[in-house]
């Protein structure tokens, strides 16, 4: 239970944070493109069951794999892209939570 409100709350208030703190005059925008990556959970639509709760996401699906998680940190570097890679990285913290908690 506690984990699943850290784990839930670093995927929206870890955004937000994010958003407010940095981007203060494009808040909103910035919190909506970091809400983006978000979309890297479709990847368990290929899992079975799609739902485990005792699964840890790092390195078993294939948008959580260590090689995806490599590029998204190298995504943080250019301008163009740190906005949706900050979400991605946010995501995956927010994903480690439960994994360290098993």
């Amino acid at each position: 239970m506690l984990t699943d409100l850290i784990h839930y709350g670093i995927h929206i208030g870890g955004p937000l944070l994010v958003a407010v703190l940095f981007y203060r005059t494009i808040w909103m925008k910035a919190f909506g493109i970091m809400l983006l990556g978000m979309l890297i959970d479709l990847d368990h639509f290929l899992a079975t069951p799609l739902f485990d709760p005792t699964r840890c996401s790092i390195n078993f699906h294939p948008l959580h794999s260590y090689y995806a998680i490599a590029i998204y940190v190298l995504l943080l570097f250019p301008k163009k892209t740190r906005l949706i890679a900050l979400g991605l990285v946010i995501h995956i913290i927010a994903d480690s939570v439960n994994c360290l908690m098993m």
